[in-house]
């Protein structure tokens, strides 16, 4: 996508350049509904990035089924995912966030089972593959 001061955009800005689904799960931090999701299976190489501003985000080399109902990933590309504490739905877990653009990814786990130990745990709706675009 192109350059854009992301901190500007409105929220009809938004909604008009993700459409409703991505909307809701990117800038009301919303969740697809499990196994629903496009990139659910690891059959692509190449780069997942988000969908709301085009910033590199997983390389596909790092995916591997969790059988959780989301893409997982066991690390996400250097300094492009901030990490929130999450305290909704009566439990404790750690927010990831597109680190240029501030869109809801998901969450990311410590019980992954690569060298890692992390498993992010990403909507489809909040990224886009490369080939996709």
């Amino acid at each position: 996508m192109s350059e854009h001061n992301w901190e500007d955009k409105s929220e009809h800005e938004w909604r008009e350049l993700l459409g409703d689904e991505a909307y809701y799960v990117l800038r009301e931090k919303g969740t697809e509904r499990p196994f629903s999701g496009k990139y659910l299976s690891c059959d692509k190489e190449g780069i997942y990035r988000c969908a709301g501003c085009g910033q590199k985000l997983f390389d596909a080399n790092h995916q591997f089924d969790a059988h959780c109902g989301w893409p997982s990933f066991d690390k996400a590309i250097q300094g492009s995912v901030d990490y929130v504490k999450d305290a909704s739905h009566g439990m404790i877990r750690t927010e990831i966030l597109c680190s240029r653009c501030g869109g809801h990814l998901g969450h990311v786990f410590d019980d992954g089972p690569t060298e890692t130990g992390q498993r992010y745990c990403v909507n489809s709706l909040a990224m886009r593959h490369e080939d996709d675009e």
